[in-house]
């Protein structure tokens, strides 16, 4: 009797072909993390009021997309989407009556840069092992954490109307300013040409500080220690 022909193992895909990928798969952190720095560098490009709230609905499309990803609970998810038919109907409105809904615009966007980090945390904490869409996903929530923060100065900026937010300022803090002073707050890297002039922002601030250490040391220290690069090769993201 002749023996079996082994069984040929399928040729591994190339990794640098699997994680780009990774980058375009609408069920992937990757993807997620895409969207954070196109909303970022969309943010920082536009200055008109009317403009600024049609990047929010693109930020609250990520935010969707980022509860999703995390499998975030179907009443969070559906309320998500509300928010983001809401924040479509808003942008509509504000290229009538800009400064009406300027304000609701950035308080809409900081409540759904709130939510998403957490829910993707714990569909972190749930995961059996700690792979590329571990990784990623921890670097997502951490941007947006920043993005948050950054939604949350601005609306203080424009509920402090006529008084400033930052120190030395004449006007009301732009959305460009308020990002680079959250991310460089977040990362304790603080250049020091942006300041807060007074609570509640200096408090706020601090907190962003903090977290931004405790995630570093915590959560993306956990996870550097546990990953092994092979595992970019050995997994596939989720379909």
């Amino acid at each position: 009797m002749s023996e079996p022909a082994p069984t040929e193992r399928p040729p591994k895909e190339h990794v640098l072909r699997r994680l780009l990928r990774t980058f375009v798969n609408a069920d992937s952190y990757g993807f997620v993390l895409v969207l954070i720095i196109a909303s970022y560098v969309l943010s920082v490009s536009v200055a008109s009021d009317w403009g600024a709230s049609a990047v929010v609905f693109i930020q609250i499309g990520t935010v969707w997309f980022a509860l999703r990803t995390s499998q975030a609970r179907r009443p969070v998810r559906r309320a998500a989407f509300l928010l983001l038919v809401l924040a479509g109907a808003v942008a509509l409105v504000n290229l009538a009556e800009p400064d009406g809904t300027r304000r609701f615009v950035f308080a809409l966007g900081s409540l759904l840069y709130f939510i998403a980090p957490f829910s993707i945390i714990r569909h972190l904490v749930s995961r059996p092992t700690v792979d590329q869409e571990t990784m990623l996903g921890a670097i997502s929530a951490y941007l947006l954490f920043g993005m948050f923060y950054a939604f949350f100065y601005i609306e203080l900026s424009i509920i402090q109307e006529p008084t400033v937010f930052f120190a030395g300022m004449s006007d009301t803090a732009s959305m460009q300013q308020v990002l680079f002073f959250s991310f460089t707050t977040l990362t304790t890297t603080g250049y020091g040409n942006l300041v807060p002039a007074g609570n509640p922002g200096q408090t706020l601030a601090v907190s962003e500080m903090i977290l931004g250490q405790l995630f570093l040391i915590t959560a993306l220290g956990k996870i550097v220690t546990a990953w092994r690069p092979a595992r970019w090769t050995q997994s596939d993201p989720p379909s």
